[in-house]
């Protein structure tokens, strides 16, 4: 089952893409509640490259790495690739008037409901918006 979850930020396409490759800029914004935050972040865009998020609980009770290999890259309009686990996430970036819809599709997995699934993904996406937003 695939998922679709998506936000328009208002900002231009360069610091959009650029936010969403920067893994300084990847630990400000990629957590789904002010609980969690991501400690380490390794990105290597291009095809074949491997990118890295370390995910923890500011309690440090929880955590895990967010991984995969990048399979498709179109610069400034399109990401795909391949988690540890197979799954396969697609996101786009299209330039619109009222800013950039970035709009992201990836595959379920197994341990949490589709609804908890699109809520944490749909939270991290607006987390990502408002840091873009707030740098603009």
């Amino acid at each position: 089952m695939k998922i679709t979850v998506e936000t328009v930020v208002k900002a231009g396409l360069t610091p959009v893409w650029d936010a969403w490759n920067n893994p300084g800029d990847i630990k400000k914004w990629n957590n789904a509640s002010d609980d969690w935050h991501t400690t380490k972040s390794k990105v290597d865009l291009r095809e074949g490259g491997k990118f890295l998020a370390r995910m923890e609980s500011k309690d440090g009770k929880d955590g895990f790495d967010f991984e995969g290999t990048y399979t498709r890259v179109v610069p400034k309009k399109l990401i795909e690739y391949r988690m540890g686990d197979g799954r396969e996430v697609q996101i786009e970036f299209v330039e619109r008037a009222d800013g950039v819809l970035v709009k992201e599709t990836f595959d379920t997995e197994d341990q949490n409901s589709p609804q908890v699934q699109r809520e944490g993904w749909q939270a991290i996406l607006n987390s990502f918006g408002k840091h873009v937003e707030a740098k603009a």
